[in-house]
């Protein structure tokens, strides 16, 4: 069995269709097999198998469907792997373009940093690009500055199971039951991590940028990220500024369409979900302030545990953090935890000393989130004689106390230092805010 496995080819090795990974064989067990016949008859790309991935070593080449025929990359360094069911989860891999139809030195992908995003989504659910496409098409005049915190995919692909697959034979089997997935791919511009950074006030500026994507999404092309996490924040350098880049839509829903939404409820990184996506009594729908709570706990984690962007302070988690274990504990451990910062006046976060000047930011958060479910609670145990003069309460909001006009009042200023609001339209609305803030202090 094992010298007939070194003859198969990569679709009956079980790999990625049309994934050449040499190490798979040794060449001197070559001779010791043969071609089995009807993996033989394996046509060219997109070749279906059966989507599993072991390995992947620097040099296998991966050919892809290109508008009208294929086109091929050489694979370098894995960048992320996520945790989770081999065959399910995404990859993002470093690539060179390897087409041999390229002329040298004039291939359209010359000079630009590539990656290859490789997961594993339901047939159903609606890709990346097409809601990066829609964000294209409405960013334009005084909307052009949110091109600089979204990702650029250059193309993108869908190879669906063979007929043969085990995915194919479990939907014969289970039918409704069983949600059928396809291998999707794009090739992407290559980011930056938060690591990448250097200063405090970088980091500030990166998730202040977060925010106004998030917004200008949500607001205009109307969609809901869902997923945001420390690893799909992401930083472009640009003309020698940095721009912090909301990255990863693939669990991004239409809002319009969040109450239908394929996926069964719960969608999110664990340590940055929202407190009420971990009860097994939540059912949903996914609303702009759970995205907004993630990133609470994204900047929450990162101050807390690292000493710089690219360093954790091992000793100071240890000695006084309890947020270690929020990334190997299960749900009810993590929503018990959470809720009881939430609903804690007297929280106070401590940062390390290079994100000490977050400590404002941090607490003035969590005080404008207690001040919402605080009132969200008052609402819903409302006497009767007041369910008719207070009728509604926008959950979406926490009633206006969890807005975007909060975190704008909130973040625009970090330490002593102005940071940039995009667009003409916020400049204005700051202003205005800021003059009622003013109003409201005398």
């Amino acid at each position: 069995m094992i010298k007939q496995l070194h003859a198969l080819p990569p679709v009956g090795l079980g790999l990625i269709p049309e994934l050449e990974a040499p190490f798979m064989k040794h060449p001197a067990s070559l001779k010791y097999g043969q071609t089995l016949p009807e993996f033989g008859k394996a046509e060219g790309p997109p070749s279906n198998g059966i989507f599993e991935i072991k390995e992947i070593k620097e040099g296998s080449k991966f050919t892809f469907p290109y508008e009208d025929g294929t086109r091929t990359v050489r694979l370098q360094r894995i960048l992320f792997r996520s945790h989770g069911i081999i065959g399910r989860g995404t990859i993002v891999v470093r690539v060179v373009c390897a087409c041999t139809q390229c002329t040298p030195n004039q291939c359209d992908w010359s000079g630009k940093k590539l990656v290859l995003k490789l997961s594993f989504p339901s047939m159903t659910r609606v890709s990346e690009q097409a809601f990066m496409d829609c964000c294209k098409e409405q960013a334009t005049g005084d909307h052009v500055w949110v091109l600089n915190h979204l990702p650029d995919i250059y193309c993108a692909f869908d190879i669906p199971c063979g007929d043969r697959s085990p995915q194919a034979n479990l939907k014969k089997k289970f039918e409704d039951k069983y949600e059928m997935r396809i291998l999707r791919g794009s090739i992407q511009e290559e980011l930056e991590p938060l690591s990448s950074l250097k200063t405090a006030s970088e980091c500030a500026q990166v998730f202040y940028d977060i925010v106004q994507c998030h917004h200008w999404v949500h607001t205009y092309p109307q969609i809901l990220h869902r997923d945001i996490s420390e690893g799909n924040i992401m930083v472009r350098v640009k003309d020698g500024k940095k721009y912090g880049v909301l990255n990863d839509w693939d669990l991004a829903i239409w809002v319009d369409q969040r109450d239908t939404s394929t996926s069964q409820f719960r969608t999110g990184t664990r340590p940055y979900m929202a407190h009420e996506q971990h009860s097994s009594d939540w059912e949903g729908p996914h609303r702009y302030r759970h995205d907004m709570e993630s990133l609470f706990y994204v900047i929450l984690l990162l101050a807390t545990l690292f000493s710089n962007p690219s360093e954790k302070d091992d000793e100071h988690s240890k000695k006084r953090q309890p947020y270690t274990e929020w990334f190997t504990q299960g749900d009810e451990f993590l929503r018990l935890k959470k809720t009881d910062i939430i609903f804690r006046a007297s929280w106070q976060p401590t940062p390390t000393l290079f994100f000490s000047a977050f400590h404002g930011w941090l607490k003035r958060l969590h005080d404008a989130m207690t001040d919402g479910f605080l009132a969200s609670e008052a609402y819903d145990n409302r006497p009767n004689d007041q369910l008719r003069q207070i009728s509604y309460f926008n959950n979406d909001t926490l009633d206006g106390h969890f807005s975007y006009d909060v975190f704008v009042l909130i973040m625009h200023q970090f330490s002593e230092e102005r940071l940039a609001t995009h667009g003409c339209e916020w400049q204005r609305k700051l202003r205005g805010l800021q003059k009622d803030e003013d109003e409201r202090k005398k």
